[in-house]
């Protein structure tokens, strides 16, 4: 794990509140909108990867969704989604973890990505990030990051654009596009950021074909 990243952003969590950083969303829409398209089991292996104290896990518990992941490199973020969701919180399995280190103990029906992808910036980052999720997604992917129109630098920190020729790129080798969306979120302190949002489907995936 890279130290100094896993510093710089237990430090975020632990000196901001949700509405002092730019990736706070009331309801997570576009995400859940994902998701629903997908016509997946209450039952579906659902990860969510960056997921820090986003309110996606609180939306899918409301749903009934009984088998949830939610990763991020921040054991303070994690704490902070735990406090928030009370004795909820044992019903979800809670991962610290750069993304580039996670070892999955199963594979997953869904991996949901909001945020995390357009902060690796090297080929090797996204290379070691394609490898963990084609061994570990048997079914769909939704990634939301930052869109050509998107910001270079985010919690200070340099980020990579994409378009959704670029995305599909780089998930081409094990996934293919099912549709994009672009959104322009508004942060806590009204400012504008330009996502796009792609789901995708294994290209080894069968689980769900027939629903």
């Amino acid at each position: 794990m890279d130290s100094s990243m896993k510093k710089h952003w237990e430090t975020v969590y632990k000196t901001k509140n949700p509405d002092q950083v730019s990736w706070t969303e009331e309801v997570p829409q576009t995400s859940l909108d994902f998701i629903h398209s997908f016509g997946l089991p209450k039952s579906a292996k659902i990860i969510d990867v960056g997921g820090g104290d986003s309110k996606l896990v609180d939306c899918l518990l409301d749903e009934s969704f009984e088998n949830i992941t939610v990763l991020d490199i921040s054991s303070v973020a994690l704490e902070k989604a735990k406090k928030r969701l009370g004795e909820k919180a044992e019903r979800i399995n809670w991962v610290v973890s750069d993304i580039t280190d996670f070892e999955p103990e199963m594979v997953f029906d869904m991996w949901h990505d909001r945020a995390t992808f357009h902060f690796l910036t090297t080929d090797q980052q996204v290379e070691k990030y394609m490898e963990i999720a084609r061994k570990s997604v048997n079914g769909y992917m939704t990634i939301g990051t930052f869109s050509v129109d998107g910001p270079k630098k985010c919690s200070g920190l340099d980020t990579k654009q994409y378009s959704e020729e670029t995305l599909t790129a780089e998930l081409q080798n094990g996934f293919n596009k099912l549709r994009c969306v672009s959104e322009v979120h508004t942060t806590p302190f009204k400012t504008k950021q330009h996502f796009l949002f792609c789901s995708f489907k294994s290209s080894f995936a069968k689980q769900f074909d027939s629903q």
